[in-house]
């Protein structure tokens, strides 16, 4: 397990296994790629950053995943695969997110991406720009550097 401050300066333990937290992830965020290359939304408020939100009540996690992205870019997931969780403690409050990854299958175009403008393709190489003021301040903390480090070890069989 990690531990470490994010970018808000709370304090985040991330691991790569089910079950290794104080609580049940209410949360999900889904890292996706579509093509070549990875497939974020843009927050109306918080800027570009990978779909994910709150589980509904009754929902399973891997359901709420595949919800979340596609309300929040059009998106069908056509292969999801858990990589962890992550909890974010900033000492007064707590929660607790689950990690995916997802390859997309299609897009499709919507009137309504809910609180986003929809989809956003980055060419991999781009991702390292995720520290620019037009990305999310969750796009730069160390989940996401260690988790695309996860998957990327992953998909090379190491």
């Amino acid at each position: 397990m990690e531990t470490f401050k994010d970018y808000n300066g709370a304090t985040v333990r991330l691991a790569f296994a089910r079950n290794q937290l104080s609580k049940e992830p209410q949360h999900v965020l889904t890292i996706c790629r579509y093509v070549d290359a990875w497939l974020l939304t843009k927050h109306k408020l918080r800027g570009l950053e990978f779909p994910g939100g709150k589980v509904e009540a009754g929902e399973m996690l891997e359901d709420a995943a595949r919800r979340e992205v596609y309300e929040e870019t059009g998106a069908t997931v056509k292969e999801l695969q858990f990589i962890g969780e992550y909890e974010v403690d900033n000492g007064s409050d707590s929660f607790v997110k689950a990690i995916f990854y997802g390859e997309v299958d299609g897009l499709e175009e919507s009137d309504n991406y809910y609180e986003t403008a929809g989809p956003v393709l980055i060419k991999e190489n781009l991702l390292t720009q995720r520290f620019g003021e037009e990305y999310s301040f969750i796009m730069k903390d160390e989940v996401i550097k260690q988790v695309l480090l996860y998957i990327e070890k992953q998909k090379s069989g190491r």
